[in-house]
Order: C-alpha cells, then structure tokens, then sequence
C-alpha cells in the first residue's frame, strides 16, 4: 500500500554513503517471515559496525527513526510500512566463533547468524544448553530481543554477554549480569544496536543432548503449522495458561478475515493463505484478545511486535 510520501529523503547523499547497499520503497513483505509488509522509506544492509554513526547521522539530519529488521521473523509489519530507515544486518553479522572457555565452550556469534545454525553446531560439538532452541526461526539477534524460549528454556539461561555499537557509534560489551530479562523479553538498552551474542555452553552426554533435541522437534512439528507464512506465536502465554488452548476454547479455531486465519492446528497462530494483508492479521488478532477477555477475563499479551506506520490504529 503506498505511503503519503510526507516524507522527503535525500536519496542522493544515501547513494554517497552507501552505494548499492542502500535502496529506496523497499517491500518488506520480502523480508518477513509473513510475506506481509508495506515498504520502507530507506533500507540499508549494514556491513561493519562502523556504518552506525554515519546512518543515524544522516537520519538524525533528515529527522528520520531507525529500526533494525533481523530475519523477520515475530514481527508483523504494517501495510502502508515504515517511516524512515531499516537497517537489515549483512554477510558480516552472521558469523559464529568458537572457543574452549574452561570446562565449558564459548561461541561468539553474529546477530545476524540464524538461531538454528547455532544450535545444530552446538549439538555436533557435544554442548548442551540450546536444545530447547531446536526449530526456533529467526536470527540470533531477533531472538535475543524476544528471550526466545520454548519447553522451559530461554536464551537468557546460556548468554554470557552481548557487543553492541551505541548512539555515538562506539562499541560496548554488556555482561550478562548487566543485562535485564523477561518472559519474552530483553530490555535493550537506549540507542544500543547488537551486533554479536556470545553464549557460554557446557559439555554433556551426546545421546541424551542428541534425545532431548528429537523430542523438542518432535513436539514443535505435532503442534505447529506448516505449509503457510507465519510468524511464530502470536500472543504470550498467559501465568497458568496457555493462549492456543484460550483461543481454541472461545471458538475462533480457523476463523479467517480476508487471507488471514487463525491455524486449526494450532489456534496460537495466524497463517498467510497468500494474500493476507497485516490489517487482516491485526483483525484477527483483535477478535482473539476481546474473545478471550469475554470468556476468561484474562488479557492477552501480543508476543509479535507490531512495527510501521499504522495510521490512527
């Protein structure tokens, strides 16, 4: 859906910065995990941390926001887009380095390196923590944002500390007693742009790390849908609960709202039947929240983000 083009961008000193890294009303249904998305006024791979400054300089001169857009994934993006620049990590950030740190290994990797990568070279050198992480999609950096987690385990319980560039573009490392967790959540520090996630993981058994990981993706696969674009779980489990159980119990299993429905495998989750839009997903999700709200009087906590220009939304 076009924009109202209220915004003017100086397209030329972007080229001169960036060259063929930086493009202009770049659909960011190409880079979601929903196939769902309007464009971005500005989009620009980042290929060293050193391109920090010099971004938000020049966003910061056209009075222009900055978001980070990782895989994709857990995020459902506005149809009309976003406003301003996304900066997408490039080749450089998704790299892994691995190391014996002790007793233990520590592994250093980019924030752009698939969470999956991660975790199936973890499991090949023996090491134990991630298990838990087997299936989850995304990029290390998204799923740092999000405290990924699934079956009892987050990523929280195997970081040991994280790099990142700050707003006058210098580098910092934050420990992890440093950082601050939730339940699916990471309180990123003001102006902070990640750039590398370090875990510190344990050495164990391979057939029961190599059983666990099994077990984990035999229980993804039976609950989850395949087949259409998504973005994961859409709400956060409640204390004591579980949002797809809520959600299939006040009947809204395969409900739909134009290319949008909510699964009938799995009622925690909206599927693109092709040609959904993010209103239509919004919609949907709207109709989730007050029906549960009507039947338990208990509130559901999007677990997506909600990112773009959303109107008077």
């Amino acid at each position: 859906m076009p924009h109202d083009g209220a915004i003017r961008i100086d397209r030329q000193a972007w080229r001169a910065a960036f060259g063929p890294r930086v493009r202009f009303d770049e659909p960011l249904s190409r880079h979601t995990s929903f196939r769902i998305g309007g464009p971005a006024d500005v989009w620009i791979e980042m290929s060293a941390p050193e391109d920090v400054r010099q971004i938000r300089t020049l966003a910061s001169a056209a009075g222009l926001a900055v978001f980070v857009l990782g895989g994709g994934t857990n995020i459902l993006v506005s149809d009309r887009g976003v406003r301003g620049v996304v900066v997408h990590l490039g080749r450089p950030f998704a790299r892994t380095e691995w190391r014996a740190n002790g007793a233990g290994c520590h592994v250093r990797a980019g924030a752009a390196t698939p969470f999956k990568r991660v975790v199936t070279e973890a499991i090949a050198r023996d090491l134990t923590g991630l298990e838990f992480a087997e299936g989850i999609p995304g990029t290390v950096g998204g799923g740092l944002l999000m405290n990924a987690g699934a079956f009892g385990g987050e990523m929280a319980q195997a970081i040991e500390y994280i790099d990142g560039v700050d707003a006058d573009g210098v580098v910092r490392r934050l420990t992890r007693g440093e950082l601050r967790f939730g339940y699916r959540r990471f309180d990123l520090p003001t102006g902070l742009l990640v750039t590398h996630v370090a875990f510190l993981l344990q050495p164990g058994d391979p057939a029961r790390i190599i059983a666990h990981r099994d077990e984990f993706k035999r229980r993804r696969e039976a609950r989850q849908p395949a087949g259409f674009p998504n973005a994961g779980s859409v709400f956060k489990n409640p204390p004591g609960e579980f949002a797809g159980r809520l959600i299939e119990a006040a009947g809204l299993k395969g409900r739909r709202r134009g290319g949008a429905m909510i699964s009938e495998q799995h009622a925690n989750f909206i599927v693109n039947l092709g040609d959904a839009t993010a209103a239509d997903v919004r919609a949907l999700m709207d109709e989730a929240a007050t029906a549960v709200w009507s039947l338990r009087g208990l509130r559901l906590e999007p677990e997506i983000k909600l990112v773009g220009d959303w109107g008077d939304a």
